[in-house]
């Protein structure tokens, strides 16, 4: 088993303490903007400096997480916190946003950057293309098996990190807009309100609560991630309290030591009716859900009090070794030495002639090891001393306090990053307004009116859906030209990467030359396959910079996130031709862990017992979203309640290349009518619709 870092969540200077107190590696924490826990009380620039001090002294790293979405206006402050961040020698950026990936890149060059969980890679294609990005770790989508994790370590050099322990997400990470078109409070800008905690039921029956997880607890499983090849064991809980970081980061050491963790005492200070490691293990099912319950809570108050009991006082946690010089008639002198080779210097008095007591070896070694409020210990102690000398007891100690403190200054500092002065960026802009052609998602061929194949301007198929319908006569009357191929979003394991390479090869070489990829893994197959690539809404585009980075990658186009609001997204620069998505049931989660299935599963059955290909989801409110399966590997997506609609507002769409009309489970009949109104400005009852939303366009996200 290779060695594997713990890191540990911290957000405040309390769980720092805690984390270094208890064992762990590294922490990863927040500037107080540009991060994915907002909520919590997170660093300012001198609290960032002094932690990462703190923590470097400690043989400890620090991992700045940048992981939200970035608008334009956001850039300047962006590159202020990532020129704080080198000048504080921080270990490492998290990032989410390709835009802030190469702010990294122009502020502080050296920097390491680290692919973020809301990157949502999951398969060895998107770890490929992040590390052609020159990343130097990437944090795994948390849905993966041992066997996945195995096959992605086998094709890259990057290091894994993986989350080992707390909070599970319903939706793959970053790729969930449930609680930003719920309530504007978006999970990829850090401000994510959990409605997935609140009660949903599917009408299979089921829990009431088809969207809420239990916590993981992959402890277990440690030794199996060293040997598939995890690098970095996280644990999350950036919005918890330094008790639970003291629990968690015990319990891996412990594990990690071969010793048991005591896994109930770890329950009970935080989880959701308990623990769940369903994804590593592939035991996907009914088991993996739970919510916070009254005992969950009432359990926590008897053993935080011991938790905080283990980092209420320094821990000594790095050897040093000593060499102590008393000669006469020369100056005492003491170097302290690290394991790296780094050293303190500390000179004394000369030493005095001893009238009644000297300064024997044993009474000089016995102050120099008072090391108590200090995280060192000494290890080996070299002292030439001779005979006949005194030095008092208070000049050893000073010495010893002078050499630790010289250590620490060469201890805290390890980079020296150059960081280059931020520039304010303007972004060109032409000034004809475009006004956008009308292009469609369909879910399958047969929603496509014939009569509207000639108007629509691009027609997008999913690619299971081009490969099995090659010989439908429906297709076979569309330009393949207009045709553009919608990769899957979610693609897990090797065997389905490959079959979708070979679906892709196959269409390249039946004349299809275009690829919509909402996801890194799928734009790096589709572009090594020699596909023309639509950048599309799944890489949460919101910046002019990230527009820059997806051309620079090989896209020709791209559909910007449905977060932005008009202003925001009009007011882009024109690094690609891009557009939004117009029309749609919005797709807001994609999960690996169904509900409908789930809840078939509690009545004794299976997919097998699915009789439908949408399902209706009701929250508490009596809204129903509609759930679909995701190509048969058990993943789901589940699509809002009432549709986005624009066509009544079609002038207030100029500036945009194309707008895409997203049809999921609409009749060819009412593709027809929908189609039509965005032809021709229509309002929602023309097209047969009642309840309709504007989706994020005219709300503040925030």
């Amino acid at each position: 088993m290779n060695q594997m870092e713990i890191l540990a969540p911290a957000g405040g200077f309390d769980s720092v303490e805690a984390a270094a107190r208890c064992g762990a590696d590294a922490v990863y924490l927040g500037a107080k903007v540009l991060n994915a826990r907002r909520h919590a009380e997170n660093f300012g620039e001198r609290e960032l400096a002094d932690t990462v001090r703190y923590c470097h002294i400690r043989g400890m790293k620090v991992y700045l997480t940048l992981n939200t979405l970035l608008f334009d206006s956001e850039i300047l402050s962006a590159s202020q916190v990532i020129g704080e961040a080198g000048a504080a020698d921080i270990d490492g950026v998290i990032v989410q946003d390709l835009g802030v990936a190469q702010l990294v890149r122009e502020i502080c060059p050296g920097l390491p950057l680290h692919g973020s969980t809301q990157m949502a890679v999951h398969n060895p294609a998107g770890a490929k293309l992040l590390e052609k990005m020159g990343f130097a770790r990437v944090v795994l989508a948390r849905e993966l098996s041992l066997r996945e994790i195995e096959e992605i370590a086998a094709q890259t050099a990057m290091e894994l990190e993986v989350f080992v322990h707390g909070a599970l997400c319903m939706c793959i990470s970053g790729q969930c807009y449930l609680s930003s078109v719920i309530g504007e409070r978006s999970g990829n800008r850090g401000l994510c309100a959990q409605p997935c905690r609140l009660p949903f039921q599917a009408e299979e029956g089921g829990s009431g609560y088809a969207l809420s997880l239990k916590d993981l607890s992959a402890i277990g499983q440690l030794e199996a991630l060293g040997k598939a090849g995890v690098r970095s064991l996280k644990i999350e809980g950036r919005m918890k309290r330094p008790e639970y970081v003291a629990a968690a980061v015990t319990a891996c050491k412990q594990a990690l030591a071969g010793k048991q963790p005591d896994l109930d005492k770890l329950r009970a200070v935080f989880s959701r009716s308990g623990f769940t490691n369903g994804y590593l293990t592939g035991e996907l099912g009914p088991q993996m859900f739970g919510t916070r319950q009254k005992e969950d809570v009432v359990s926590a108050q008897g053993v935080l009090k011991e938790y905080a009991g283990l980092y209420h006082k320094e821990v000594q946690r790095v050897p040093v070794a000593m060499e102590f010089s008393l000669q006469p008639k020369v100056p005492a002198s003491l170097t302290v030495r690290d394991q790296e080779g780094r050293e303190g210097f500390a000179q004394g008095a000369v030493p005095e002639q001893a009238f009644n007591k000297p300064t024997t070896p044993e009474m000089a070694e016995q102050s120099l090891k008072k090391t108590g409020s200090t995280p060192y210990f000494v290890t080996n102690a070299v002292l030439d001393v001779a005979e006949g000398l005194v030095l008092p007891v208070s000049q050893l100690n000073a010495m010893r306090r002078e050499a630790l403190e010289c250590l620490d200054n060469k201890r805290a500092l390890r980079h020296s990053y150059k960081t280059n002065p931020p520039v304010e960026k303007h972004f060109p802009k032409l000034l004809n307004l475009k006004y956008p052609t009308i292009r469609a998602r369909f879910h399958s061929l047969e929603q496509i009116p014939q009569d509207m194949v000639e108007r629509l301007d691009k027609i997008l198929l999913p690619v299971p859906e081009l490969f099995n319908s090659f010989n439908n006569p429906m297709l076979k009357t569309i330009s393949k030209d207009k045709i553009i191929a919608e990769l899957p979003r979610i693609s897990f394991g090797q065997a389905r990467e490959e079959k979708l390479r070979e679906q892709l090869r196959f269409l390249y070489a039946q004349g299809f030359r275009h690829g919509a990829a909402g996801n890194l893994g799928a734009f790096q197959l589709a572009a090594e396959q020699g596909f023309s690539v639509l950048a599309d809404w799944g890489l949460n585009i919101s910046n002019t910079m990230a527009l820059e980075q997806y051309r620079e990658l090989g896209a020709r186009e791209a559909v910007v996130s449905f977060e932005l609001g008009l202003p925001r997204a009009k007011a882009l620069g024109d690094a690609l031709p891009y557009g939004i998505l117009g029309y749609g049931y919005l797709p807001l989660m994609i999960t690996r862990n169904c509900p409908i299935r789930n809840a078939l599963q509690q009545k004794g059955k299976g997919c097998g017992d699915c009789k439908q290909e949408f399902h209706p989801l009701t929250d508490r409110r009596g809204n129903k979203f509609m759930v679909s399966c995701q190509d048969g590997d058990g993943s789901a997506q589940l699509y809002n309640s009432v549709p986005l609609y624009l066509a009544d507002r079609l002038p207030e769409l100029e500036g945009f290349s194309f707008v895409t009309l997203y049809f999921t489970r609409e009749t060819p009949e009412q593709v027809r009518r929908v189609t039509e109104a965005y032809f021709s400005g229509r309002p929602k009852e023309w097209a047969g619709l009642e309840q309709i939303t504007r989706g994020l366009y005219y709300r503040n996200v925030l």
